[in-house]
Formats: C-alpha cells, sequence, structure tokens
C-alpha cells in the first residue's frame, strides 16, 4: 500500500481539527476558592483559600498540618512513613488535591463558584 500525498493532507487536517476542539472543548482549571479536607471520606473542613492559617489534620498520632499561605495550600508536615503528601507540594487551581493514603486524607481545592463539570480526566 503506498501512501499518496492526498492522504498525508488529509492526516494533518484531521490532526489540526482535533488540536483545535482540544483547545476550545478543555475545562478551563480556574483559580480555587476553597480548601476542601477530607477524612475516611467525611469532610471535616472547609477553610478559604485567601485566608492564611495552620490546620492540624488528627490527633496526637496519624496527623498532617496543613498550611494554608498566599491562596496556596500545601501539606508541610505529617507522621506517616512515605510523606507523599509532604512532597505533593503546594496547590492552588480547582480541581488539584493532595492525599494521604496512610491516613485516609484528602485536601481538595474547590472553585469559588460551584462547576458544572462532573469530572475531568487526563
Amino acid at each position: 500500500m503506498k501512501i499518496r500525498r492526498m492522504d498525508l493532507v488529509l492526516a494533518a487536517l484531521v490532526l489540526a481539527a482535533a488540536g483545535v476542539l482540544y483547545l476550545l472543548l478543555r475545562p478551563a482549571s480556574q483559580p480555587g476558592g476553597w480548601v476542601v479536607v477530607t477524612v475516611d471520606g467525611a469532610e471535616t473542613g472547609r477553610y478559604p483559600l485567601s485566608q492564611d492559617q495552620t490546620v492540624r489534620i488528627g490527633g496526637d498520632t496519624d496527623y498532617n498540618i496543613l498550611e494554608i499561605r498566599d491562596g496556596t495550600a500545601a501539606v508541610t508536615q505529617a507522621d506517616c512513613g512515605d510523606h507523599t503528601c509532604v512532597r505533593t507540594g503546594a496547590i492552588s487551581r480547582s480541581g488539584q488535591s493532595i492525599i494521604c493514603l496512610p491516613h485516609k486524607v484528602v485536601v481538595q481545592i474547590e472553585g469559588a463558584a460551584p462547576s458544572d463539570v462532573d469530572a475531568v480526566l487526563g
């Protein structure tokens, strides 16, 4: 089978159309408005991203320290074994999250206004 010049032109047009559709239809990441903390699936706290504060999640053992500063949120300390949540770094955009599996903690950024998007893939 020989590839013809028109085959290449058609392939280029399809790729260009796919790129344009991706740019037009992808959900825009918005600045977040709230930091939502859930432990074992239950919401335990909701904090404004605009207010600087330090929050202790958990008790004397099995704890995470959440710092909200300058419009970002980060887990800065944890007594879990792997410290993946600490190494995640700061988050600030709607839909971003920090997860600590050993403590079953999820820190997620939600937008200032409710979103009509159920899920974001990719």
